[in-house]
């Protein structure tokens, strides 16, 4: 019998995404994993090396789903942290997932894929900033780390929604 390396992969990333999003890390078993995507958890160790690694691999895929699926729009970052937002809502396992990498691994340890978005998004606000497109009030890296956890921090508000979190950012990036 032959088999399909890509498509026993992607059963243990979508086997992973939901144990990992549910327990963390630490807590994420392997033997459910395995059992929940169907494959012999030795497939866990021949692709990804260990947990460890599965974790790190689905959670580099699952911030570049978020990358594609919402591009920052510098020149209008209440529209683009509203689409934050919704993603979220819609998928809150990155959420989770990311939550779980800083808990466990301390919250300086930031995620190469993540940096790496980072750092181009501080780029694009930077030069919106330059062009005068939007305010200057706050240094492009502290505005996109106060957008970005607007969109965040609205899962913690019990009456929080797009409207709110598009308004908030708007008023931090008004003249």
């Amino acid at each position: 019998m032959v088999r399909d390396k890509e498509a026993t992969k992607a059963k243990l990333l979508e086997a992973a995404l939901e144990e990992f999003s549910q327990h963390g890390i630490a807590g994420a078993r392997v033997d459910r994993i395995a059992a929940k995507a169907g494959c012999n958890k030795a497939m866990i160790y021949a692709y990804f090396g260990s947990k460890e690694g599965l974790f790190d691999e689905l959670l580099r895929i699952q911030i570049d789903r978020v990358i594609a699926a919402v591009p920052i729009t510098p020149e209008d970052l209440p529209g683009y942290a509203g689409r934050l937002f919704d993603f979220y809502l819609e998928q809150p396992q990155l959420l989770r997932l990311a939550a779980y990498h800083r808990l466990e691994n301390g919250f300086d340890a930031i995620p190469k894929a993540e940096e790496e978005a980072y750092r181009h998004k501080v780029e694009a606000v930077a030069k919106a900033q330059l062009d005068g497109k939007i305010s200057a009030a706050f240094d492009a890296s502290s505005l996109l780390d106060l957008v970005v956890h607007m969109s965040i921090l609205a899962f913690s508000t019990p009456n929080a929604n797009r409207a709110l979190v598009e308004q908030s950012v708007r008023r931090l990036v008004a003249e």
